[in-house]
């Protein structure tokens, strides 16, 4: 069986920006998608995780018809620890390669650090949710060596922010409480993906925080996009700002906030979202929504 450079377990928005990279880097691959549809011009092989698959049978178990790779990508979340020994020891079982057995890396976000803090600035070292049952998943993957990106708000491609305005703040209520917002292109996860296969001696065992090194000010966004149509505007008239664009200026002054963006201070959460980048020697490409 011929070894592969990565098999992503899921080939979903992540990979319209990995498959290609890869191609570019000449790195070979697989995928695997719930319906073997074609992703980013690449057919894929149909398969879905089953947590619950008790064989032990090496020809004739979920793993079995997955090819060979040096890398495994889980892109899907996985909940629970058992799950993640599932996956992990059941591909590691059925495809015995030694002395260098595949390593994993695993998809995750930012949101377990979205508990109260005592700093400011949050990091990858930071506390977490430790009951989050995907940080419980991931920690299970980090302990049978494998890797963590957890990674900001995804965009890119269909994914513009500029439409999600009128969904995350319905009213002026909702732009009140809209403080920090932190983002990672798809391109920019993709090349993170790949840094971590090139370096794996920095990259395994660790839990890494991916943005593209920006604490975004929702009121800002708001005010710098009052002339984008929301999708639950309808019929916007031509010239005039959006709601929340009015709302944010309302707010203003009324916080006596002399100019946007706010004050780290006033955002709350700030992400420290460099280290990634330093370890690995790059830049985002893609900073800036």
């Amino acid at each position: 069986m011929q070894e592969l450079d990565i098999l992503i377990l899921g080939a979903g928005w992540t990979s319209t920006f990995l498959i290609p990279l890869l191609r570019t880097h000449k790195l070979s691959f697989a995928a695997t998608t719930r319906d073997g549809r074609t992703v980013a011009g690449s057919q894929t092989t149909p398969w879905t995780f089953d947590p619950d698959e008790t064989s032990q049978s090496r020809e004739r178990n979920q793993f079995s018809n997955l090819p060979l790779a040096k890398y495994v990508l889980i892109t899907f979340p996985l909940t629970s620890a058992q799950q993640s020994k599932t996956l992990v020891n059941g591909y590691l079982e059925t495809h015995d390669k030694t002395p260098t057995p595949a390593h994993f890396i695993q998809l995750g976000s930012t949101g377990i650090w979205q508990i109260p803090q005592k700093t400011l600035w949050v990091s990858r070292r930071s506390p977490y949710d430790t009951k989050n049952a995907r940080a419980i998943a991931e920690d299970e993957v980090l302990s049978l060596g494998g890797c963590v990106l957890n990674l900001a708000g995804l965009w890119g491609g269909s994914r513009d922010p500029k439409t999600w305005v009128g969904r995350v703040a319905k009213t002026k209520e909702d732009v009140k409480n809209k403080k920090s917002l932190h983002m990672v292109h798809g391109l920019d996860v993709a090349r993170a993906i790949v840094a971590v296969t090139s370096d794996w001696e920095k990259a395994k065992g660790q839990r890494w925080m991916l943005t593209d090194g920006f604490v975004y000010d929702w009121w800002a966004l708001m005010v710098g996009w009052a002339d984008v149509k929301n999708a639950n505007e309808g019929n916007a008239v031509a010239g005039e700002p959006s709601e929340q664009a009015r709302w944010a200026f309302e707010l203003m002054g009324e916080e006596k906030v002399w100019a946007l963006p706010r004050s780290m201070g006033a955002l709350g959460r700030c992400y420290f979202g460099r280290e990634f980048w330093d370890t690995f020697g790059l830049v985002p490409l893609k900073a800036r929504i």
